[in-house]
């Protein structure tokens, strides 16, 4: 099942390829990208940098107690991190986040794993409400509906992680699903403010890539939000294109043909938009593997927080 799933996220991201190779296509993307005017890019660079920001301060705000005072350590987690996710294939990239906090803050495999998941689903959880609250065409009915039902998973979820269990008695397989399990209580215990940090991120992520997918197609902001929510309702799906070519192009492509954008010119758009996403990603996680600190060990950053104590 892997490897079928591996199959088809080469053939996704090849299909890609094999479009791109008509010269016509290669003009008009330059066309779309020289669309761009310094102005744009930089308020698209300080949007994507924000977004950076809060995604760091909800890592801050979990891990406080690790952390000590050390966001910057934070920030060059989430860097690292998002580079490694932009770049290597198959969602590979998400093991660079447990063995970051395990490397500068002592995380223990478990309880990071734990968290990358709350992190994750969280992440999804923000996406569909947006996607059930704008989606076109849905009827008001069925659209409270996706919406409450989401709201009540959301809610429901950390707190059936909580309640006492017996799952540690019943075998070594329980065992590792009950420390599992407590784990994940924790990560939703102590990130106080998570949904506040994850609310926020995705606003201004969702701006920024709408703001410039806007430009790339010379439309007005609503159609640049419809195409960048559904490159990220593609980047959820199961199986992605390497390094998310492919996938992430139809996803915005797909949902831009309601606003009137024909398909191969919201292709064009998304790979523009895709290429910009993982230029910063690797512009800024290159900055925060050079910068002083980011080889901390774990005994150090234990040091720094009995300080901050």
């Amino acid at each position: 099942m892997k490897r079928a799933k591996h199959v088809l996220a080469i053939a996704l991201t090849l299909a890609l390829v094999f479009w791109l190779l008509d010269d016509r296509r290669w003009a008009a993307f330059g066309a779309a990208l020289a669309r761009l005017s310094p102005g744009v890019v930089a308020l698209a660079v300080a949007g994507f940098f924000l977004s950076y920001l809060l995604r760091a301060a909800r890592i801050y705000d979990e891990f406080r107690h690790d952390a000590g005072n050390r966001f910057a350590a934070c920030l060059r987690i989430v860097l690292m991190h998002n580079a490694a996710v932009n770049i290597v294939p198959f969602r590979g990239g998400e093991a660079a986040f447990p063995m970051l906090l395990g490397k500068l803050f002592g995380t223990p495999l478990t309880r990071a794993l734990a968290s990358l998941f709350w992190f994750r689903l969280q992440d999804a959880l923000i996406v569909a409400m947006a996607a059930a609250a704008v989606w076109p065409g849905l009827p008001p009915p069925l659209r409270l509906l996706c919406l409450a039902a989401l709201l009540a998973f959301a809610w429901a979820l950390p707190r059936w992680a909580r309640r006492p269990h017996t799952w540690a008695e019943r075998g070594a397989l329980a065992r590792r699903l009950a420390a599992l399990r407590d784990a994940f209580a924790a990560s939703a215990q102590h990130a106080r403010l998570g949904w506040l940090w994850t609310v926020a991120n995705w606003s201004v992520k969702l701006t920024a890539q709408a703001w410039l997918l806007s430009a790339l197609l010379g439309t007005g902001m609503d159609t640049g939000a419809a195409g960048a929510l559904g490159a990220e309702l593609a980047a959820v799906l199961p199986i992605q294109g390497v390094a998310g070519f492919g996938t992430y192009e139809a996803g915005a492509a797909a949902a831009l043909v309601p606003s009137g954008v024909a398909l191969a010119d919201g292709l064009r758009a998304a790979l523009a938009l895709h290429l910009f996403v993982i230029a910063c990603a690797l512009a800024t996680g290159a900055a925060a593997a050079l910068l002083p600190g980011i080889h901390a060990t774990a005994k150090s950053s234990k040091s720094a927080k009995g300080l901050a104590r």
